[in-house]
């Protein structure tokens, strides 16, 4: 399929509103669905869990936006459909060929006329966005849970749907569970459970097809505020509670800077380890792994970010997954200015720091492959998750920072806050936004910028912004003096921050012995770091710098077991390969794999050429 340079238009007056005509869409690479001749604009769900056989069984039907077609076409992947109603009347459907990547396209023959479309379908033992966990997969080991993932295209796997994210709809759902767990969805949700284990939903703004999701277990709710609050495990709640109970706070950071919060309610689930991401941003329910959990509130800009997608990504999309930095880039800049309003500029500046850290070696793996340094991508044939980069996140993020120095905070938060009202509830891609940077503030105020070189060619431009933290600069100040002295001033570390750790073992030297790494872990006793982040970071040096001891070995075989995390999975077992441990790296993976998340087990699947069965 062709990428053309159309734009989503989606009518923004108010957040209620959808489409009333068949827009113009973008024709991508990662869906069959063909929206400009029929587009689905509403969903009704009515689905029931079941546990014993681990399927999800029932119909989904589509208000739909019918541009005198005779088919509309939807994404399906390892689903059954069993039959399809247009307008309550059976009809004919078919299933197309099936892609590795992209499943197969269902046609459903309709008339110039039908306006609904029911599909009855369940899905099966390979539907990649469910997670299936047995109770002692749980933090209270005492009853099952099931979690989606739907970002980039695995919606397809648990719905059938048109699985484009340009394509926005609203919908209402009808989930029935066994009795003694509660649902919740990216939608308005109960604060307690049902007696009969039945649960209703509504989503009223329009979103798009990858923010759909559902969760089910024995979970319980605290408010933080009349409009945040905390799902979790029992043994969970008030640890997720502490741990989240700035939210209402950020909310208010975040509505000062770039308007108000326009999803009613922004509460947060924490799931089970397996969970492969940090966060997901599905409206008015983010989902997040229990690794941000460290006790201290350290990790928590983890909700800034997944706040901030409210207005970039939820509010205003990528119109394809090529255009992923639109959505990422944008967060993670508005992530560090919440973190900043709150925490103080040293706190957003060492975030940022550690970010362009990881951006350079991002750009180090790609040196190979240059163009996926670039923020506009070509991934037309490839997974979108061949995206999901630190380059979306790190230097779409440097490349608003800079943008916002050459113009001025003042100017350029002007122009985010329109931006966001401009174009609320609608897709943008990036020849768009390019035109709508030019017009509305480079232009405008007589600026030259190099926006095409930053967007359009590899690597980070030399006129980058350059951060700074004075707090790094005394932990760099702390790494030299070990080196120098091998003496360990631990009176100078004890306030230090996560950040403040994990820059410091970071930036440990590439030549760094295996005896200073002890000497560093009898002082700190890193190994054992019941800070996430902080371990995994610590575990990343001592395999790369062949340091076996205080049990390490043994605690990083324990953390892969027991972390889906797929950036901290991933980051491990690529370390293990790296130093030529590939056969220990499987032998972990093979008692770990059953633990993660499909998306997680792929990636490290593909990174271990590991094959099931063998």
């Amino acid at each position: 399929m062709i990428s053309l340079l159309v734009f989503a238009a989606c009518d923004t007056s108010t957040n209620q509103k959808t489409q009333n005509k068949a827009s113009e869409y973008v024709v991508e690479p990662h869906s069959f669905a063909r929206p400009n001749e029929a587009a689905i604009q509403h969903l009704d769900l009515d689905i029931k869990v079941d546990f014993e056989q681990k399927i999800i069984v029932g119909k989904a039907t589509y208000s739909i936006v019918n541009n005198s077609a005779e088919v509309i076409v939807f994404d399906s992947k390892f689903l059954e459909i069993d039959k399809v109603e247009a307008d309550g009347k059976e009809t004919k459907f078919s299933l197309g060929s099936f892609d590795k990547m992209l499943g197969q396209p269902l046609k459903v023959l309709i008339t110039n006329q039908t306006k609904k479309v029911t599909i009855h379908y369940k899905t099966t033992s390979k539907t990649e966005a469910l997670q299936w966990l047995n109770p002692q997969q749980t933090a209270d080991k005492t009853a099952p849970f099931l979690f989606t993932q739907g970002q980039a295209i695995l919606t397809r796997t648990w719905i059938p749907i048109q699985d484009s994210p340009q394509i926005r709809i609203t919908y209402n759902a009808t989930v029935k569970v066994p009795k003694n767990l509660m649902a919740v969805m990216s939608a308005e949700n109960p604060k307690s459970k049902t007696t009969d284990g039945v649960y209703t939903f509504k989503m009223k703004q329009p979103i798009s097809p990858y923010l759909m999701a559902l969760a089910v277990g024995d979970i319980e709710y605290k408010a933080v505020s009349g409009r945040t609050g905390v799902y979790a495990e029992k043994s969970m709640l008030d640890k997720v509670h502490y741990e989240f109970s700035d939210m209402e706070k950020m909310v208010v950071a975040a509505e000062q800077l770039y308007g108000p919060y326009v999803w009613d309610q922004f509460d947060i689930i924490v799931l089970p380890p397996s969970f492969p991401f940090g966060g997901m941003e599905n409206p008015r329910l983010t989902f997040a792994t229990p690794t941000v959990i460290a006790g201290d509130k350290s990790l928590t800009s983890l909700v800034a970010h997944e706040l901030a997608h409210s207005w970039s990504g939820n509010l205003v999309t990528n119109a394809t997954w090529e255009d992923f930095w639109i959505n990422e880039g944008f967060t993670v800049y508005f992530e560090m200015r919440i973190m900043e309003a709150l925490y103080g500029a040293d706190r957003a500046n060492m975030l940022a720091l550690i970010a362009r850290q990881d951006l350079e070696e991002e750009i180090e793996g790609f040196k190979e492959t240059p163009n996926d340094t670039k923020l506009k991508l070509d991934l037309k044939g490839r997974n979108p998750d061949d995206g999901m980069t630190s380059i979306a996140y790190d230097k779409g993020y440097l490349f608003l920072r800079t943008l916002e120095e050459k113009v001025g905070r003042e100017k350029f938060d002007a122009f985010l806050k329109n931006y966001f009202k401009e174009h609320a509830f609608s897709t943008m891609h990036t020849e768009r936004f390019v035109k709508y940077l030019n017009e509305n503030l480079l232009d405008k105020n007589k600026i030259t910028f190099n926006t095409e070189e930053w967007i359009y060619k590899p690597g980070v431009p030399a006129n980058q912004a350059i951060i700074k933290s004075d707090k790094f600069d005394k932990v760099e100040q702390s790494i030299k003096e070990f080196l120098g002295t091998k003496k360990v001033e631990t009176a100078k570390t004890k306030d230090w921050t996560t950040q403040e750790w994990v820059h410091f073992v970071k930036n440990l030297p590439a030549n760094i012995k295996p005896d200073q790494l002890a000497k560093l872990d009898q002082a700190f006793n890193l190994t054992n770091s019941t800070n996430s982040y902080v371990a995994m970071v610590w575990y990343e040096k001592s395999i790369a710098h062949n340091y076996h001891g205080n049990g390490v070995d043994s605690k990083i075989k324990s953390f892969l077991n027991s972390v889906g995390r797929r950036w901290y999975v991933n980051t491990l077992f690529k370390a293990l390969k790296k130093a030529g441990r590939t056969a220990e790296a499987l032998d972990i993976y093979k008692t770990a794999r059953g633990n993660y998340h499909p998306v997680t087990s792929n990636t490290i699947d593909a990174l271990l050429e590991f094959k099931e069965g063998k």
